[in-house]
């Protein structure tokens, strides 16, 4: 490829709405073209990256057994009815109308659609497995599109649909999947963590989540360095502390503090640590009658240390709140703690609640909390003297570094990290909502075991920029590159002998099958070393008149400081060493 011959557009300065690294330099290396809140235009040179991404994806996909179709980005909604989300996905499902005022989606995912075509195409057990898998746009109406690809409503995914008889054979090509993701982040050439993930209201513990680890990421990977485990924030679990819980060695008292309603205020005010105090936060669950409507709520009142934070996928796992709950109003907690938010706690309630504990919690002792009375807070609390010892006691926490890692091998560490894949074994979920079901081996017929297998192709760029960039630019690994080499020669609109040398070192990687391109559009060297430094191009060919006339060329690539003199009769064969040919 020659550059005149490509759409090259770099800008000096980054659009005002750019927030994130990958969102502004993917839009001054002219990759993507803003054309709507969180829809973009594929440039020719972002183009290429992800048609190396795909390349990868589908090479891997067929190589683990995986078959490739393609499904339409609009839906009939009747098939989303049949699972119920056409009502219960809310807002991000983008609903349209034909002109026969027949109901339509926009694909954010496609359940329901490979699910009828199973239930039309597999009919008996000796069909399967099977593992049915597409590359394609899908659309989901984000409330707040942001960082660019990151974050985008209109994005390409690759989406995979895997048909089981059982569960046992289910979770064989679960593992086939999550094997060849394995494969496919490493040639990627990232530094990735597959992690354990919370699997929602289906239950099970076969989900993972591919995390490309970045300092701007959005998600909080937890793993613990001595050994092989990791997990989201979610799935993480804080154990029960090791010692048992110490006697009681303060007396219960009424302590002012004025004005201090938070656990750190109170903590300062004090002088103790926040650790010694416990936050109560309040919860709420709803009994609705036939007609839909609330007919009674029971408040909850979930006790945590005060340098804790809730876990929401947790507390949701707890029996009474499993079903659904929400933060109670204020005149709930009003009612049954006689006191506004910020001085609340377990004891001197005015009407009954039921209390969840925190495991750290229930080890603690002379600890602190609200007095149910502004202006003052309870020290020297302790179970048993004070208040009943707990029944309920659950892990609702968040994790924190330093904590005990679950596997025993160890203490937890917590980095951040961009979810670009995830692995999940969804059971018979949607299989049974569709009536989906083949001819088993006893000739009655069974429901498919089904698990669905993601990886956001546009997504996974931008988390490579987020990973690998420096003040210049993009810095590429080799296999994402949008070109692997770029050729610079300098004065080639001037000098026969340096448009002779890049030609003729343009033809022979381009007979060697690598993805180079020649800049020659007759640029100055810094502006042409700025454009490549900012596109990323991880390997770079100087060419000069000067070093011609002394048999070299110079070689430098993306992340190193300086360039490398190299005889012009091996460049061919150094880059072919670099490149692993």
């Amino acid at each position: 490829m020659k550059a005149s011959q490509f759409l090259i557009s770099t800008l000096k300065e980054a659009p005002a709405d750019a927030e994130v690294v990958s969102h502004q330099l993917m839009t001054r290396a002219g990759m993507i073209k803003k054309l709507g809140a969180g829809i973009y235009s594929y440039m020719p040179m972002g183009l290429r990256v992800i048609h190396k991404v795909e390349a990868i994806v589908r090479e891997e996909m067929n190589r683990a057994g995986a078959i490739e179709l393609t499904m339409p980005v609009i839906q009939p909604a009747e098939l989303w009815q049949e699972t119920g989300r056409f009502e219960k996905m809310g807002p991000e499902l983008l609903r349209i109308k034909d002109r026969h005022d027949r109901d339509f989606v926009v694909q954010p995912t496609s359940e329901e659609v490979i699910t009828d075509i199973a239930r039309q195409e597999l009919r008996s057990y000796k069909q399967l497995p099977k593992n049915l898998y597409q590359i394609q746009t899908k659309f989901r109406d984000e409330r707040r599109p942001r960082f660019g690809l990151m974050r985008g409503r209109e994005f390409i995914m690759k989406d995979a649909y895997s048909f089981d008889r059982d569960g046992d054979a289910a979770q064989a090509s679960y593992q086939t999947m999550a094997a060849a993701y394995r494969r496919i982040f490493d040639r990627f050439g990232l530094r990735y963590r597959a992690v354990a993930a919370d699997s929602g209201a289906i239950g099970g513990d076969l989900s993972e989540e591919f995390q490309v680890i970045a300092a701007t990421g959005e998600d909080a990977i937890v793993y613990c360095p001595t050994s092989d485990y990791a997990a989201n924030m979610e799935k993480a679990e804080a154990l029960p502390p090791a010692a048992e819980r110490p006697e009681a060695s303060q007396a219960l008292a009424k302590t002012p503090t004025p004005g201090k309603s938070t656990c750190a205020d109170v903590a300062a005010l004090l002088g103790v640590p926040l650790a010694s105090t416990v936050k109560s936060l309040v919860l709420a669950t709803d009994r609705l009658n036939e007609a839909g409507e609330i007919a009674s709520s029971q408040v909850w009142l979930l006790l945590l240390r005060g340098d804790h934070d809730m876990n929401e996928v947790k507390v949701g796992k707890v029996p009474g709140l499993d079903a659904g709950f929400r933060f109670a109003t204020v005149s709930e907690i009003e009612a049954h703690f006689g006191c506004k938010p910020g001085y609340l706690g377990p004891l001197g309630l005015k009407l009954p609640v039921k209390l969840v504990v925190d495991r750290e919690v229930a080890a603690m002792s002379d600890w602190i909390c609200g007095a149910n009375e502004v202006d003052f807070h309870l020290t020297g609390v302790n179970w048993a003297r004070d208040l009943a010892v707990p029944e309920r006691v659950a892990d609702i926490r968040n994790v924190v570094a330093g904590d005990a890692s679950p596997d025993g091998l160890g203490v937890l560490a917590i980095e951040r990290g961009i979810e670009v894949g995830h692995v999940f074994y969804l059971g018979t979920k949607y299989s049974k909502a569709m009536s989906a079901t083949f001819l088993g081996e006893d000739g009655k017929p069974a429901h498919f075991e089904m698990g669905c297998y993601g990886i956001g192709i546009t997504r996974l760029p931008a988390a490579a920029i987020e990973q690998n960039h420096d003040e210049r630019g993009m810095i590429w690994p080799d296999a994402l590159a949008p070109f692997t080499v770029v050729l610079c020669p300098i004065g080639m609109d001037r000098s026969p002998a340096v448009k002779a040398a890049a030609e003729q070192l343009h033809e022979q990687l381009l007979a060697a099958g690598v993805d180079v391109i020649l800049d020659d559009r007759g640029e100055r060297p810094g502006a042409m070393f700025a454009d490549w430094e900012l596109i990323g191009v991880p390997h770079r060919v100087t060419i000069g008149e000067r070093g011609l006339k002394a048999g070299q060329v110079e070689y430098q690539h993306r992340r190193d400081a300086a360039a490398t003199q190299v005889d012009v009769a091996d460049i061919l064969d150094v880059l072919k060493g670099k490149l692993g040919q």
